[in-house]
């Protein structure tokens, strides 16, 4: 290998090590182990354009292990991104586009957002079936407009998380051959040589899932890793996985291959050793301009796309309607007439069956929207008969047929919710998942990730309540609403009723900067009766669904299943005490409302009440320390669902009782 070839490697390493230690924080040898292959891979095989970052058919590369953040930095500046020195020399520090973990919509170039190991694979699998679905529905014999490869780098400490294999299992199932694992197999973790905690063979583990594995790869010989990433380009029908040697910190004279070079800095002396070692003998953040000549690829990636713009012209003139689709959904522009269409069913809703669960009208619901919203795409997981996320036109994706709209994800909740985040982030699809609100837990990791992203992904709960009832407490949550609502940039919706429910999913549908969380029962509930200025309250997250014949003297405050509960307290108590009872099914859209609405419908200094199945202190918020809370402070039992009810005191006599009138 000549100096220049090296050094085409080794800038990679010494960009890292200098921003880190001008940091005094972040993890070198990561970056210094694997800048061998991102040289490969960057500079012989990804497809991708530095002046335009949202290139539709780029090729996608997604760092899952995250911490090597400095070396998805070093690329982006030296490939041609808008990711200037000064931002480099900035790294970890406060408003700079160089966080700590690769942070989506922070740095051009980011893909994702990296950090909490294992994601990066779920992502990765979201967009290889992004491409797969988008492949399907739109090339042609003649034209190929959606052709291109996701690659993730990866490293042991993502493939022990559980959602690598959760996620990898799936991605064998579906054949998803334009998706390249690269595995930094250099045998170190935090705390020391993993053989004492990771002794699987990751080779015959993938080989069980249905990927192609190139094994035993030099990661540091690049003709190695260009024939290992040229076979997984060959590869149409299945994934792979390229498993790399490497050695971590390579170039550090005393601490490669030692776990002292993952995650601190190597100070001065060690830098200075590297340096000597690497026979680099620039100063810091001093880059010959040779050095930048060979990396950029803004010319080459201009050419890549101006050479599919041309193929897109002439696809538009043979497929005008196809390419009007295909620009209206990576445009993330919305379909007209799902407004009219929603309020048509709410109208409707109102004459329906006096008593339906919200997993039932949610389900009503999504028939109405399939049809107007080609590139909504469902699943669940292993649950769609109990969360009702199916709809009389779902289509099931299988390896050989990706014309569907439905994924069967299994009992995969957190590789789902990863999944989901991915094919977000592709761009051209509007998914949304199915599972029960406790197993939130499983997943949350992954929803806190699209909270923080700011992406629109549809997270459908049913089974919301202790009135689950006789599955027990290992299936009635309790904390997850208050989990979900102090999640920042997220919205839940507990609707009461089909009404509630067709606005909760007017709203997540038309929301494009946060996930939605729908939370819905699996008992009926009564459907209310409302007058048009109700019904268009109701986005507006809490409304007066009840008001008094004089001024109220207390306002009771419920979501969900307990605003029955409250309408039946209000009704008893007529004549005796003037009660307001407010719906109160998204308490976010409420806090973003004026202060004058607020106080129009919670009153001032008027008692308030919250009724709800939940924990019980996140409710202070609205009532205050003189309120009442009637909710949950224990978990629940294992019994019919009415019998948990007045077990708990969620009876209109308790209730009353509990108000100390």
């Amino acid at each position: 290998m000549t100096k220049k070839s090296k050094d085409l490697a080794n800038i990679l390493r010494v960009l890292a090590i200098d921003s880190i230690e001008k940091a005094k924080s972040g993890h070198p040898g990561m970056p210094m182990g694997m800048a061998d292959i991102a040289e490969v891979l960057w500079r012989q095989h990804l497809k991708h354009n530095p002046k335009n970052p949202k290139w539709a058919n780029r090729d996608r590369f997604v760092l899952s292990n995250g911490h090597g953040s400095m070396l998805i930095y070093a690329l982006l500046h030296l490939t041609g991104y808008e990711l200037d020195i000064e931002e480099l020399k900035n790294f970890r520090q406060l408003g700079s586009k160089t966080p700590g973990h690769p942070e989506f919509g922070i740095t051009p170039g980011i893909e994702t957002t990296t950090g909490p190991l294992g994601q990066g694979i779920s992502n990765g699998v979201g967009m290889a079936i992004a491409e797969r679905l988008l492949s399907e529905k739109f090339n042609t014999s003649e034209h190929q407009i959606v052709d291109h490869m996701t690659y993730v780098f990866t490293g042991d400490g993502c493939l022990m998380e559980g959602i690598s294999h959760e996620a990898c299992s799936l991605a064998g199932t579906l054949g998803l051959g334009k998706l390249v694992l690269i595995y930094d197999d250099n045998g170190i973790s935090i705390d020391g040589n993993v053989e004492g905690w990771f002794t699987e063979n990751i080779p015959d583990r993938f080989k069980s899932y249905g990927w192609q594995v190139v094994p035993d790869v030099d990661g540091h010989n690049k003709e190695e890793v260009d024939k290992a990433i040229q076979s997984a380009k060959d590869q149409i029908d299945k994934p792979t996985i390229i498993c790399c040697k490497t050695i971590i910190g390579k170039g550090s004279p005393n601490k490669e291959g030692s776990a002292s070079s993952h995650g601190s800095a190597l100070g001065e002396e060690e830098i200075q050793n590297t340096r000597e070692k690497l026979g680099w003998d620039h100063e810091a953040f001093d880059i010959p301009k040779e050095i930048y000549f060979e990396w950029d690829a803004s010319s080459k990636g201009q050419e890549l796309e101006e050479k599919w713009q041309a193929s897109f012209k002439e696809y538009e003139l043979k497929n005008p309607d196809l390419a009007k689709e295909f620009i209206r959904r990576n445009s993330n522009e919305i379909p007209k007439g799902i407004e009219d269409a929603i309020y048509e069913y709410i109208k409707e809703a109102q004459n329906e069956e006096p008593n339906l669960a919200t997993r039932t009208s949610s389900q009503r619901v999504i028939n109405v929207l399939g049809p107007l919203i080609p590139e909504l795409l469902g699943g669940s997981a292993d649950l769609t008969g109990s969360n009702n996320t199916n709809w009389d036109g779902t289509h099931e994706i299988e390896a050989k047929d990706f014309s569907g709209n439905y994924i069967n994800y299994g009992v995969r909740e957190f590789a789902m919710t990863g999944i989901m985040n991915g094919l977000i982030l592709h761009g051209g699809v509007r998914p949304y998942s199915g599972t029960f609100l406790t197993f939130l837990d499983y997943a949350r990791n992954a929803v806190r990730m699209a909270a923080l992203m700011q992406i629109p992904t549809i997270l459908v709960y049913s089974h919301d309540s202790i009135g689950v009832g006789e599955d027990g407490p290992t299936h009635q949550p309790v904390e997850h609403l208050t989990s979900l609502r102090t999640t920042p940039n997220l919205e839940t919706w507990r609707p009461c009723d089909a009404s509630e429910t067709a606005i909760s999913w007017l709203s997540a549908i038309s929301n494009l900067t946060k996930p939605t969380a729908l939370i819905l029962s699996r008992q009926s509930l009564p459907t209310f009766k409302r007058d048009h200025s109700q019904i268009h309250s109701i986005e507006k997250g809490a409304y007066t669904l009840y008001e008094p014949e004089k001024e109220p003297e207390l306002v009771l405050i419920a979501t969900g299943s307990e605003v029955k509960l409250a309408m039946e307290v209000a009704e008893e108590l007529r004549g005796k005490k003037y009660v307001r009872v407010v719906s109160m099914p998204c308490s976010e859209r409420f806090d973003e409302q004026s202060d004058q609405y607020k106080s129009e419908v919670l009153g001032t200094d008027i008692k308030r009440v919250a009724i709800e199945a939940s924990h019980e202190d996140w409710w202070r918020k609205y009532v205050g320390l003189d309120g009442i809370v009637i909710g949950m402070n224990s978990f629940g039992e294992s019994a019919p669902g009415n019998d948990l009810f007045e077990h708990f005191g969620f009876t209109k006599e308790k209730i009353i009782k509990a108000l100390r009138l």
